[in-house]
């Protein structure tokens, strides 16, 4: 009877990578159930009725929701949020702080995105001087931005940003502000608004875990045909001796 012969270093390889390959499909399978769960909840929630900015504080799950605001920009304070870009074009979204009247908090708007072709100017936006009705919708990241380097520390405005700081801001600034993004809804207060709710669509993660499995398969595969290879030659080399022999 033929034995299995697969080899110490192939056994290895082995009980290394098939466990991780497995753990790596059923990761990117949790991860696009989370993305289906978030996407499902900001269309329940991008279909309700805006709240009173009044609201805003007092609720313990504000991700999404849609907020009806009325109150005052300021231009002062802009913050500029770089590597963004929009079919193949660079630009940046402009972020500037707003005080509520309803709440008298201050909140922090994400007026769209606006082309920044040219880096030797500064890309040219316009802020109301007075007071505007908007909808806008609060924007919760599901995870922290990553950053090759903090964002610097400059007195210069408008500040160029690569990660969307409210607290940071509002402790700069010495304001009592609210800790989220708000994503303003299109209108005439905002440049180009929209924003996918999730950089990788559950799709994407499927595919992803499909590929892990599939390599999962090819290497057991792999490994038991490398087993019995490998046994089936032992074989034929002992039968070979043996026939010498006699």
């Amino acid at each position: 009877m033929k034995r299995f012969r697969p080899g110490i270093v192939p056994t290895l390889v082995v009980v290394l990578l098939l466990p991780l390959l497995v753990f790596l499909g059923f990761w990117q399978l949790s991860r696009g159930a989370e993305k289906s769960a978030l996407l499902q909840t900001y269309a329940e929630r991008r279909a309700a009725e805006p709240m009173a900015s009044t609201e805003l504080q007092h609720t313990t799950d504000p991700a999404f929701r849609r907020v009806h605001l009325y109150g005052r920009f300021d231009a002062e304070h802009s913050l500029l949020l770089d590597n963004s870009q929009r079919n193949g074009r660079v630009g940046v979204e402009l972020l500037q702080p707003f005080l509520d009247q309803a709440s008298g908090l201050w909140l922090l708007v994400n007026r769209g995105w606006l082309p920044w072709p040219e880096r030797r100017t500064p890309p040219q936006f316009k802020t109301p001087g007075e007071a505007v009705s908007l909808e806008a919708w609060v924007y919760v990241s599901p995870g922290a931005t990553f950053q090759l380097h903090a964002d610097p520390t400059t007195l210069t405005w408008p500040k160029l940003i690569t990660a969307v700081e409210p607290d940071k801001l509002w402790t700069a600034l010495n304001r009592e502000g609210f800790a989220y993004e708000l994503r303003a809804e299109t209108g005439p207060a905002t440049y180009q608004a929209d924003w996918p709710v999730v950089a990788m669509g559950p799709e994407k993660h499927i595919a992803y875990a499909v590929q892990w499995f599939a390599m999962a398969i090819a290497l057991f595969g792999l490994y038991l045909y490398l087993g019995w290879h490998n046994a089936k030659e032992k074989h034929h080399g002992s039968g070979h001796e043996s026939t010498q022999h006699v």
